[in-house]
């Protein structure tokens, strides 16, 4: 017992060094020990940030890119898909998100994670879905904070490496506790926080509220993460003054434009940010659909590709790149993956006035 109550103290030492620091021009966030080269951060997001997404965010310039969230008991008992979504090789840092609501399931997964080369472990206690709160994990774990401190405790505990927390408001906007678990994270140990600017019970509804993320702020000196409704450099500045945040996290609007969190923090840093031309859209969105397939076989990647290709054709447009109506339909709806290339491939030559039909 006391030899686990000396590494807690000696772990809260380190991670207490939560500065921002100048590196290369540019401005740094520490985790503990682990320096992330920027303020911006990819969100994990299930179904999204598989190791490809990944991959090619940080190719083009992320700082820090977080895994899809990983079921704790699936991970430990050696289920395919947690193991899928646990992958990091060739990102640094990596970080995997963990969920769950037993805190021997989380302990031992945080342990497998860092013993196959995870830099951070994540705890999710922000995912509203209904079947992952519906098992008192995610958000759910907001209305029982003692439980949830006893979830980060055993995941400290099991580890070397610095381990963070993701988390809403609260759980409705009767229970605004985030600076209470915030507080009392940091005591256990935990090197960093990132709020959602929402309660679970508002889902992805409405606005998300950045000031309210401030009362965090003021509750803990870990380096604090501002997530929701951050869409461009713009969003990000009003959220880092409003919320006092040291770094953003940046989810759905990077759906389609893996290259957007790199062109966020190049703005935000008053570097020039030179938008990649068409045709390297067109292989870095082309390479993840091969790289879905080969992940998971085309029946199911094929079904995983759909929303990034959908995502990435609508930016296109947007961009005066248009494919017509029946081809944007058949992008997202065939089953030949020699079509869909095809397709992208098209979306190059389809050069129409911003706001014309194709």
């Amino acid at each position: 017992m006391h030899y686990f109550k000396a590494r807690l103290f000696v772990k809260q030492i380190w991670q207490r060094s939560i500065k921002l620091r100048v590196r290369n021009g540019g401005i740094a966030v520490r985790i503990g020990n682990v320096e992330i080269a920027g303020r911006v951060a990819l969100a994990p997001m299930s179904g999204v940030t598989d190791i490809h997404a990944r991959r090619i965010a940080s190719r083009f310039g992320a700082a820090m890119v977080v895994s899809e969230m990983v079921a704790s008991e699936a991970y430990v008992q050696g289920a395919e898909e947690a193991r899928i979504r646990s992958e990091g090789e060739g990102i640094d840092p990596h970080i995997v998100q963990l969920a769950g609501c037993r805190a021997g399931w989380m302990g031992d997964a945080a342990r497998m994670a860092q013993d196959t080369g995870a830099d951070i472990v994540d705890i999710n206690m922000g995912c509203p879905a209904k079947h992952v709160s519906g098992g008192m994990a995610g958000s759910a774990l907001m209305r029982d904070l003692d439980h949830a401190c006893g979830l980060i405790e055993s995941v400290v505990a099991s580890v070397s490496v610095p381990v963070t927390v993701k988390m809403r408001l609260g759980w409705d906007h009767g229970s605004i506790n985030a600076p209470e678990l915030a507080r009392r994270a940091e005591s256990l140990g935990v090197a960093a926080i990132t709020v959602h600017g929402r309660t679970r019970q508002q889902f992805y509804k409405g606005e998300a509220d950045w000031h309210a993320i401030a009362a965090v702020r003021a509750a803990t000196e870990l380096p604090l993460i501002a997530n929701g409704d951050i869409c461009d450099s713009s969003d990000a500045r009003a959220a880092l003054a409003a919320s006092g945040a040291d770094a953003v996290m940046v989810g759905r609007a990077t759906l389609g434009r893996p290259w957007l969190i790199a062109r966020i923090e190049a703005e935000l840093a008053g570097k020039e940010w030179r938008e990649p031309d068409i045709e390297t859209k067109i292989d870095a969105i082309s390479e993840h659909y091969e790289g879905l397939l080969s992940l998971y076989g085309d029946r199911v990647g094929i079904r995983h590709a759909r929303k990034h290709l959908a995502a990435f054709a609508d930016h296109a447009a947007d961009e005066g790149h248009a494919l017509s109506p029946q081809e944007r339909r058949e992008l997202v709806t065939t089953t030949e993956p020699g079509r869909v290339l095809a397709l992208l491939r098209a979306i190059a030559t389809r050069r129409v006035k911003i706001g014309a039909a194709a």
